[in-house]
């Protein structure tokens, strides 16, 4: 069976009421015993069928409310042509699935008129060549129809029962759209208003097929033009601030109705019951919310190099990140206030997505045109953010900027390592608004290869006196002294004791390590050991 958008036909009163297609009724058993065949209509075949009325009646229309497939015999429309035709019309204005013509002694081969009528109409008009008894066939349908209610109303307090028991034992909003996508056994996409993805569930792979080209079958969705796509909007007093659509689901159509709606409201309380905003009320700060996660999901892997970059791209172009013929710089700021860069980037109007990774550190990528200028662009944010209130200092480090989306997890991973490598430096550096690779120098040279098992050998020799009986005063004092150039008055000051007391622990750091800090090489290599012993620990 082929479903159809929640869209593409007439609502039924009630979200979870049961249909079967005019197909489905068709190709029933007791049905091909009549030898059913379809004479008008044949493209509307999968129309909703919400119940079976059998009526000799010729003004049977306007005891009708919509959905029924109707039974006759025609025996009252025999010999009066104006009447067939017009009975056809007055089942179409009634929304009637179909009319069953039981061929015979009113009508032995089927009426040419009401053929006419049903094809220009669009009515399935379906005639019976062999005998058949409707009893049997509303009786076989009604009681499916019934079936499918209860199965419905059943599936529709399983589901509320397990989305509220994730909600309330704390589970991710993520893992409720993931039970949908399990019950559903298709991707499920939240969007907001204008299409933007902000999260998905589902098989990765028919995930990435949804969002491949995402903005055009969305709008064909939202027009009822895509089948067993089920939309639910997404809502919180009275004010709609996205959707929930279930992508080719193949069920049957009010069940995923149902479904849809009954995860729609939980996502709703999900959000409601975490307090996410106080700017814009509830729905307000859900919106921020969906667009946070939605940014931090898709730079996290990128990041972490979890996903292929190249899968990734369909989830940055569905979430509304420019990717054609772009320029992406990568930048990492640390802030104390996570949630500012992305304030920028949008009071800025700089196309580029931002998000909160780890502490204080926020991830944020620019997607530019060629022709634009992305070192001045990148400076230009840089000291609008450095301007706002409390943020004199935040860092801002980045990347060269990257012509292909294959390089941007290197370029996020080269700015956050540039971040950290400055955020490790013990006392105030000389740096300029954007903070590059070249700009940190012997400490970002040390930080990369921190890992190595040689660099924390040397590490460990060199600083062994020191870390066998450890004197955070004294390391602290060293990283003072070596990172200020051997200055001996500026450490004093900074940790506030008298010259002669410097000395006296200096010459304590130099018994302990067996070196003279006053011969260049021996306090370099001092040095490049405190280095990559920090960047180690941190």
């Amino acid at each position: 069976m082929t479903t159809t958008s929640q869209t593409s036909a007439p609502q039924p009163r009630e979200p979870w009421e049961p249909a079967l297609s005019v197909r489905q009724v068709l190709g029933l058993e007791r049905v091909r015993a009549g030898q059913p065949e379809v004479v008008a209509g044949a493209h509307r075949l999968d129309r909703p069928v919400r119940w079976v009325h059998v009526a000799e009646a010729a003004d049977v229309g306007v005891m009708l409310s919509g959905g029924e497939m109707v039974l006759t015999t025609g025996v009252l429309l025999a010999g009066d042509e104006a009447k067939q035709g017009e009975y056809i019309r007055s089942l179409d204005r009634a929304e009637a699935a179909a009319v069953v013509l039981g061929l015979g002694r009113a009508f032995p081969a089927p009426p040419e008129v009401m053929r006419r009528a049903a094809e220009r109409c669009g009515l399935p008009l379906v005639v019976l060549h062999r005998p058949f008894p409707f009893a049997e066939l509303t009786e076989e349908v009604q009681s499916r129809l019934l079936r499918r209610k209860f199965a419905a109303v059943s599936l529709s307090e399983a589901v509320r029962t397990e989305l509220t028991g994730l909600i309330t034992a704390g589970a991710p909003v993520q893992r409720l759209l993931d039970e949908v996508a399990r019950h559903a056994g298709c991707p499920v996409v939240v969007t907001n208003l204008a299409h933007r993805v902000l999260a998905t569930a589902g098989e990765r792979a028919a995930v990435d097929d949804v969002l491949r080209d995402w903005e055009r079958i969305a709008r064909q969705a939202g027009a009822g033009s895509a089948d067993g796509w089920v939309r639910a909007e997404l809502s919180c007093r009275g004010e709609s601030w996205g959707r929930l659509v279930l992508c080719g689901y193949r069920g049957d159509r009010a069940a995923g109705r149902l479904l849809a709606d009954r995860a729609a409201e939980a996502l709703v309380l999900h959000r409601m019951l975490a307090g996410d905003g106080t700017r814009g009320g509830a729905c307000g700060g859900s919106r921020d919310a969906w667009e946070e996660q939605s940014a931090r999901s898709l730079l996290t892997d990128l990041v972490t190099g979890a996903v292929p970059a190249r899968h990734l791209l369909p989830r940055a172009r569905a979430a509304g990140l420019p990717v054609n013929r772009r320029v992406f710089v990568p930048l990492v700021v640390r802030d104390r206030q996570p949630a500012r860069p992305a304030r920028v980037l949008r009071r800025l109007g700089l196309p580029g997505i931002a998000a909160g990774l780890a502490d204080d550190r926020v991830a944020v990528l620019l997607s530019l045109a060629p022709d634009q200028d992305a070192r001045a662009l990148t400076d230009h944010f840089a000291t609008r953010l450095r301007s706002e209130p409390d943020a004199t200092y935040a860092l801002v480090a980045a990347a060269d900027a990257r012509a292909d989306w294959a390089d941007v997890p290197a370029g996020l991973r080269e700015a956050q390592h540039v971040a950290d490598a400055v955020a490790d430096a013990p006392a105030p550096m000389d740096l300029p608004p954007v903070v590059r690779l070249r700009d940190i120098h012997l400490r970002g040279l040390v930080r990369l290869l921190r890992d190595d098992p040689h660099v924390q050998s040397f590490a460990e020799r060199e600083l062994d006196g020191l870390l066998r009986g450890p004197d955070e005063d004294l390391l602290s004092v060293l990283r003072t002294y070596l990172a200020t150039g051997r200055n001996k008055s500026r450490t004093a000051q900074l940790h506030h004791v008298s010259r002669p007391a410097l000395y006296r622990r200096l010459e304590a750091i130099q018994g302990r390590l067996g070196v003279d800090l006053d011969d260049f090489e021996q306090a370099a290599s001092v040095h490049i050991a405190l280095l990559a012993h920090d960047a180690q620990q941190g």
